[in-house]
């Protein structure tokens, strides 16, 4: 697979352990599919930077969709409450949290490399709104989708890091691509607060306490009924 690493810099070769354990998925190289969001990527600031381009030869390496196959949003929450530093404050919040990362996170051990949605801030505030009992699975499920926010693609294990070749670049205006990148967070931010404005309790929409009071587990069928394929 092509695929593009947005950064200040030329990365001409991806280094296993230099990532900050903080990100969404934790250590590794973050990357994605499409070269104009790498671009966003590379211009986070009023700083021109550089769509780096990779082929991965997935030959042999396990991946971990997390936005397919049996996995669900559950499964990547775990995973970026488990890793990235939310502002919870509330006592339903922070028992919701340790329940999801205790009983929806996906198994990395074994695995060479992950595609999911990636967290901008827009995605922070749809997590955290859930996790607070605002949000319900399904709103939190249908949100993710708003503002073409997109996935990323990463890689955490040394097979992967050894079947990475660099292809070469492309210098990326901060003019142009800091500006896309602003509109598309604001985009699924706004396209939130009105789809907020416009929420109609389903009878069956379950909420984070529903999940607490009932201990769901991963495999329950209730989970799997209320969140679209």
């Amino acid at each position: 697979m092509i695929i593009y690493h947005g950064s200040p810099q030329i990365v001409k070769q991806a280094e296993l352990g230099r990532g900050k354990s903080y990100n969404d998925y934790g250590q590794g190289f973050y990357c994605t599919e499409s070269l104009d969001l790498a671009k966003e990527w590379a211009c986070p600031t009023q700083k021109n930077g550089f769509a780096n381009k990779y082929t991965l030869n997935t030959e042999g390496l396990s991946l971990l969709h997390l936005s397919g196959g049996s996995y669900h949003i559950l499964n990547w929450l775990a995973l970026l409450l488990k890793n990235r530093t939310f502002d919870l404050s509330a006592a339903l919040a922070l028992q919701a949290r340790e329940y999801v990362i205790q009983t929806f996170m996906p198994v990395l051990a074994g695995k060479d490399y992950i595609i999911g949605y990636r967290a901008d801030d827009s995605y922070f505030s749809f997590a955290e709104d859930f996790v607070s009992g605002i949000l319900s699975l399904r709103d939190l499920s249908e949100a993710m989708r708003l503002g073409a926010l997109g996935e990323q693609v990463v890689l955490i294990s040394p097979k992967a890091f050894e079947q990475i070749h660099f292809e070469g670049y492309e210098a990326t205006s901060y003019q142009e691509y800091h500006i896309k990148r602003m509109s598309r967070d604001n985009l699924a931010r706004q396209e939130y607060q009105s789809r907020k404005r416009d929420l109609k309790t389903l009878k069956n929409d379950l909420y984070v306490l529903d999940i607490l009071r009932e201990e769901m587990k991963n495999d329950d069928p209730r989970l799997q009924r209320i969140l679209p394929e």
